[in-house]
């Protein structure tokens, strides 16, 4: 009998894919069903069919998983955002894993050691940032984080990956809104006032820096916010206005202006101290970040003879972290907000062995190329889209021994790893590192060894 939405059929979980829906199979066709866990048996209700596959949500489960438990976030199928809270971390981790491997099987078609992947010591409170958009709903304040697909506010004031300080804030920022008459933006027709409530936290040091999102370069009464948030919350050490007055989804604006306090805040990663401004780029995961950067640190093997050429350098935090061990380290990334970072973050910590390049990864490369610049160990961490074509051809014609390449998707590690092989670079070692748990996404970093002539 043809499958058809609105059907209701009994259905076995038994896998799950990488953005946490449960899969099982009905008559030969894949099942889609989010918030399930592999071993559930439930009972479907069909919500769209496709030529080979079908989506579904759970109307009962009829036996639970031994992998299934009971999600605390009482928003999480509205917020979308923590796709594995019906489940437990364990098995959540080697989901992760297994997806990881997958990729580099399937579209990368390369087979590298895995190590075990390093899961998180802890899956909740381990964010240092967040993002609040802000609506009225039925004359109420309602923060959270936009449903999948949309621009509805889910009121989610305590998001239990968020710290716990980051709930006080958004009351006094509600007490503020309700007081003063602050009207909020619209996406829809881009009017009102205050766009975001964004909020960062040192880890380590416990500073934390809010800052007003605004259409607009001011909000009314400033002095009486200020007042409010630092009667609610004492560790705030930085208090800032952020102008965005652009028709887009950008969250931030190019101007800040601080309110109250310092312009940035500080946090220490792997012994070294940061500058965190609006701006900068910071880890959200900082335990798990140093982690990452040490199993990087192992793969690039480095004894102090070496010079490392970090692309996509961001504030420098990978590199820098090395410095102690390498002859010398080269940063280059393309945003120059990101290299003044950089270069203070060099300075904070009295390194002397680092220097930082503005420009386009490939381009720099080339240029540093050309000048005879012959690195030892290449580290690449590029956005989720990945490295073009040019940037691997240009890292590879540099001819380092080892090329440590850290990826916040595997799908588009697992195509460069494939690239790289045909210009002479193998995949020998894969870590994945979960710096997102309860999200859909993982990390991952590689080592690749220049192959023998």
């Amino acid at each position: 009998m043809e499958l058809k939405k609105n059907d209701r059929i009994n259905l076995k979980i038994e896998s799950c894919s990488s953005n946490g829906s449960g899969v099982g199979k009905h008559n030969g066709m894949a099942i889609f069903v989010p918030a399930t866990a592999v071993g559930d048996e439930i009972t479907a209700h069909i919500l769209k069919v496709k030529k080979n596959y079908a989506f579904a949500k759970v109307e009962k489960v009829i036996t639970p998983s031994p992998d299934r438990i009971t999600p605390e976030c009482p928003v999480y199928l509205k917020c979308g955002g923590c796709v594995f809270s019906h489940m437990t971390y364990e098995a959540e981790a080697e989901i992760k894993a297994n997806h990881v491997a997958e990729c580099f099987r399937r579209i990368g078609g390369v087979s590298p050691e895995f190590e075990p992947v390093i899961a998180a010591e802890s899956d909740c409170r381990y964010r240092n940032k967040a993002q609040y958009p802000v609506a009225y709903e039925n004359g109420e304040i309602r923060t959270g984080f936009y449903s999948p697909h949309s621009h509805r506010v889910i009121h989610c004031p305590d998001c239990l990956l968020q710290p716990a300080e980051f709930e006080g804030i958004l009351g006094a920022f509600a007490d503020y809104i309700k007081e003063k008459g602050i009207t909020v933006y619209d996406e829809t027709n881009h009017r009102g006032l205050l766009r975001h409530i964004y909020i960062r936290k040192g880890s380590a040091s416990g500073e934390i820096m809010v800052c007003a999102v605004i259409n607009g370069k001011s909000l009314p009464d400033e002095a009486d916010l200020v007042n409010s948030l630092l009667e609610k919350e004492k560790s705030i050490a930085s208090i800032i206005i952020n102008s965005n007055t652009k028709d887009t989804n950008v969250i931030l604006g190019a101007e800040c202006r601080t309110l109250w306090g310092k312009d940035s805040i500080e946090d220490i990663l792997c012994g070294l101290k940061f500058r965190i401004s609006p701006l900068s780029f910071y880890q959200v995961n900082r335990n798990q970040a140093e982690r990452l950067y040490s199993k990087a640190a192992e793969y690039a093997a480095l004894t102090g003879s070496e010079t490392v050429l970090d692309l996509y350098c961001g504030a420098g935090t990978i590199g820098l972290s090395m410095a102690d061990r390498a002859k010398e380290i080269i940063g280059v990334e393309i945003v120059p907000e990101a290299i003044e970072d950089a270069k203070i973050n060099m300075n904070l910590n009295g390194i002397e062995n680092a220097r930082f390049l503005c420009g386009d990864a490939a381009e720099a490369a080339k240029v540093l190329k050309n000048e005879g610049i012959k690195p030892n160990v290449i580290i690449l961490d590029p956005p989720r889209k990945g490295c073009s074509p040019e940037m691997l051809e240009t890292a590879s014609q540099m001819k380092p021994d080892r090329i440590v390449y850290v990826s916040c998707d595997p799908a588009t590690l697992a195509r460069d790893c494939g690239i790289l092989q045909t210009l002479g670079y193998t995949a020998q070692k894969a870590t994945p590192v979960d710096m997102f748990p309860r999200t859909g996404h993982i990390e991952c970093v590689t080592l690749l060894t220049r192959s023998a002539i």
